[in-house]
């Protein structure tokens, strides 16, 4: 997580990276990507690609990239970008 947060320029800023090596997080919000496709390549249940917006310590909105032939949400993740959120928050 610390090599993506300097990738992605946020390392010590506001933005904390985190993992969720057990899934733990995945599980409780019902978004572990577990499809075989995917698995065949990453081989262990990650988490689906989301965006939230918590206000408050309540969720307001979830967003999942995902399709029936797209069960990663790699080629169509624009539900969960920036754009999209942007739209979300009142």
């Amino acid at each position: 997580m610390k090599a993506w947060a300097a990738d992605q320029k946020v390392d010590g800023s506001l933005i904390t990276m985190m993992g969720d090596p057990s899934s733990e997080m995945a599980q409780a919000l019902g978004l572990v990507l577990d499809h075989p496709g995917p698995m065949s390549v990453l081989g262990t249940p990650r988490c689906k690609r989301f965006s939230m917006f918590i206000d408050d310590s309540v969720i307001k909105s979830i967003n999942v990239a995902e399709a029936e032939d797209d069960p990663a949400g790699d080629d169509f993740p624009d539900s969960t970008l920036v754009d999209n959120m942007l739209e979300q928050i009142p």
